[in-house]
């Protein structure tokens, strides 16, 4: 992937690509599936550029390591640079809205967990984030209302609402902000939910975004193997 975001309609966003913050455990379900504790504030963790490639072409990893997991996700691409955003401020700076798979190699982050170490390893190797492009956001929605899916040869995976998040949209970019800046063309990957597993060799995947205007985005992949 050229290291700039782009849009559906083929344009490129102004600013290269940045950092890819993340947070984990935004849903109740998810959490439970892999036996963690509920959090009361949001876990945060990078991704840096390097780990982008693009979600529509086909998809590799260090399979030789350990198992890697997909985890689908909303993503958010940052049009504005936040410092101590309100919730208002925050959104209003979010300039596209797309999907991500958090790629991660569960028996190494497992291990790190056990050792209270940080997950960098399992979640921040070279095309651990997947990237679509970005559908344009042109006025206020309903962030609550988004919905995205998975399928792996033919079967459904996962299936999220964003209403279903611990954080709201709004208020975990606010959150964010308040520890460290987000620039433009910085992502905001913001969590999966039940349903994570192991990423197939040769699999297909096809994935859904559903916009509150009811506007659909669909693109298919496969996993190399």
């Amino acid at each position: 992937m050229s290291l700039v975001p782009s849009f559906v309609d083929g344009d490129a966003f102004s600013q290269p690509l940045g950092k890819v913050v993340c947070v984990g455990r935004n849903y109740a379900e998810h959490a439970k599936e892999l036996d963690n504790p509920v959090p009361d504030a949001p876990l945060l963790f990078i991704k840096p550029a390097t780990s982008v490639v693009p979600l529509e072409e086909p998809i590799g990893g260090p399979f030789e390591r350990s198992d890697v997991h997909f985890e689908t996700e909303l993503a958010l691409l940052i049009g504005e640079t936040l410092r101590e955003a309100t919730p208002e401020q925050a959104e209003a700076a979010v300039v596209g809205v797309g999907l991500a798979l958090d790629l991660t190699l569960r028996d190494v982050q497992s291990a790190l967990k056990k050792k209270g170490h940080p997950w960098e390893i399992a979640k921040a190797f070279d095309g651990a984030c997947p990237l679509s492009r970005f559908v344009p956001i042109e006025a206020p929605l309903d962030w609550s209302a988004i919905e995205f899916s998975l399928d792996m040869n033919g079967e459904r995976r996962q299936h999220g609402v964003a209403r279903d998040m611990l954080f709201a949209i709004p208020a975990l970019l606010s959150e964010m902000s308040q520890h460290f800046t987000l620039a433009p063309g910085d992502v905001v990957l913001t969590g999966t939910p039940a349903g994570v597993g192991k990423l197939e060799k040769g699999a297909t995947l096809a994935f859904e975004l559903t916009l509150p205007s009811g506007q659909r985005h669909a693109l298919e992949t496969r996993v190399l193997g």
